[in-house]
């Protein structure tokens, strides 16, 4: 499988990406900026929407079963209730309006300018990746009146299917532009952290992104175009990448998060993987000893528990943390691993092909889009690029020793009476969308969270039981749960305080984080 180049940008664009804490200011306007330029913005757009997906990612693997509570820890309030407030996760509504501030200044300041007609393009494709994130934890949303400054300080709200219309009309004029750009269009490497300017990845993407769209709410809405333009969907990691390094300070979010920091002091040690989670691993509901010891820390022992737990919780390893499976004997001396996090110098994944992958059989199996697809060959493609990813070092190369197709092969063998890695057992449309979405799962382990938080809810995969207490392999809901439903999982965020205080009049009102649903959610 082909990867694409890590790139390098100047110090400033890292600095101001991965150091950005804006909020979405409804009294400014981005139109008229005058200190910058879209060949800066762009760059800073990217790099900020990888941010984005690793803080999604977290909230996503917190909720959505890959992490339990580690001994030594308080605090975890609604993390552990689930009764959302008005305060919580906040960071996913302000830090996602933001992101799509700057591409939207981007999409203004470059209409109609024929040699910005590539930045106009993945301005608008970035856009729809970050707003569908914005929708899918919130469903109805401002979006044709947001990001108009002082024009429209108290954006009404558009609902839910109709951004998602919207959204994926973007990724078709976004593929249009690109198709029928003049001759002095450029994107250079320099400007696109994410596909070095080539603007056949950037097509892909948005082609997996309407995808996306369709497949989580084709049961709920009509879209305006449900084809595809011709250069078909991503087969390669969309992974930001703008030159992290331990050297200067700028290292990976997600590493920083969750590994040791640059100066090599410990990340986060509140969490430990669920008894939930490992069980796809470790043989308590599939046998996976290979990605297993590839993420995990001395898998198969790796320290588990159970979300909402408050005696027996194992502590979390000090040296790299749970999802470290590398060596080394002080922080600064760790990375140059697989797995999930691989060291300081890895890029942030915005879509893995392996979701790409297990879109399409889901799109193929549901009968969504059947022009050269076939669900099985799919489904197993997006196996094998799970194993890939993981088995990939940071420069997105298999690390030495590792067989990725070997594995593959033994990994169906070690199962070959499950219907969840063997496609051909699955012989109705039930048991194929279970293992289409549960290998989904699998490979979004700690990488896209916030994605499998989604298909939980979309769909009901993987099955979490109804019953939570001494039942950690079977359910990954809080045995301290206050959430009225019967698997015992919140159904969504609330909105900001700050939309109730500014926006009161268009923002929502009596929303529930137990009854009130995502407009695709079952």
């Amino acid at each position: 499988m082909k990867k694409l180049p890590i790139l390098l940008l100047g110090g400033a664009v890292l600095l101001s990406a991965s150091s950005c804490k804006k909020y979405l200011d409804v009294n400014k306007n981005p139109n008229s900026a005058t200190s910058t330029t879209p060949d800066l913005v762009l760059p800073e757009a990217i790099v900020y929407a990888a941010n984005n997906a690793s803080a999604y990612n977290d909230y996503g693997a917190e909720v959505g079963g890959y992490a339990a509570n580690a001994g030594g820890y308080g605090g975890f309030g609604v993390e552990w209730t689930y009764d959302y407030a008005t305060n919580s996760h906040t960071n996913l509504w302000s830090s996602g309006y933001d992101m799509i501030e700057d591409a939207q200044y981007v999409i203004d300041n470059t209409q109609g300018q024929g040699n910005y007609t590539y930045y106009n393009a993945a301005a608008k494709v970035i856009k729809a990746y970050m707003m569908e994130k914005i929708v899918d934890q919130y469903n109805d949303a401002p979006y044709s009146q947001a990001w108009k400054g002082a024009n429209d300080i108290t954006p009404a709200y558009d609902k839910a299917s109709a951004i998602y219309q919207s959204l994926a009309d973007l990724c078709d004029s976004a593929i249009t532009l690109i198709d029928n750009a003049p001759g002095n269009a450029t994107l250079g490497s320099g400007a696109d952290p994410l596909f070095g300017g080539d603007m056949d990845q950037w097509k892909k993407f948005a082609n997996t992104i309407k995808l996306k769209l369709i497949v989580h709410a084709s049961a709920k809405m009509t879209f305006t175009n449900t084809t595809f333009s011709s250069d078909g969907f991503l087969t390669d990691d969309a992974v930001v990448n703008p030159g992290f390094a331990l050297a200067s300070g700028h290292t990976s979010p997600s590493w920083s998060d969750w590994v040791v920091s640059y100066t090599g002091s410990a990340a986060n040690r509140a969490w430990v993987p669920s008894t939930y989670v490992l069980g796809f691993y470790n043989g308590a509901k599939l046998n996976d000893p290979y990605r297993g010891g590839a993420i995990y820390f001395d898998f198969p022992t790796t320290p588990s528990g159970q979300l909402g737990a408050t005696s027996g919780t194992p502590n979390a390893p000090a040296l790299g943390g749970a999802w470290y499976s590398g060596g080394g004997t002080t922080g600064v001396q760790l990375g140059n691993a697989v797995g999930i996090f691989k060291g300081p110098d890895m890029g942030e994944p915005l879509m893995l092909a392996a979701e790409s992958y297990f879109l399409q059989a889901e799109a193929a199996a549901r009968g969504l889009y059947t022009s050269g697809l076939d669900a099985k060959t799919a489904f197993n493609d997006g196996i094998t690029a799970s194993f890939t990813y993981l088995y990939e070092d940071p420069s997105l190369s298999v690390a030495s020793g590792y067989d990725v197709s070997g594995d593959v092969s033994s990994y169906m063998s070690d199962n070959s009476t499950s219907y969840l890695v063997n496609y051909d057992l699955a012989t109705t449309l039930p048991q194929q969308i279970e293992a289409i979405i549960t290998q989904k799962y699998i490979a979004m382990n700690m990488i896209t969270g916030d994605e499998a938080w989604n298909e939980y809810r979309r769909t009901g995969y993987p099955k979490s039981a109804d019953i939570a207490q001494n039942n950690a392999v079977n359910s990954f809901a809080s045995i301290q749960s206050t959430a009225t439903r019967p698997d015992k999982l919140p159904t969504r965020l609330l909105y900001p305080n700050s939309e109730y205080q500014l926006n009161a009049a268009n923002v929502p009102q009596d929303i529930s984080p137990y009854t009130s649903l995502i407009f695709w959610a079952q």
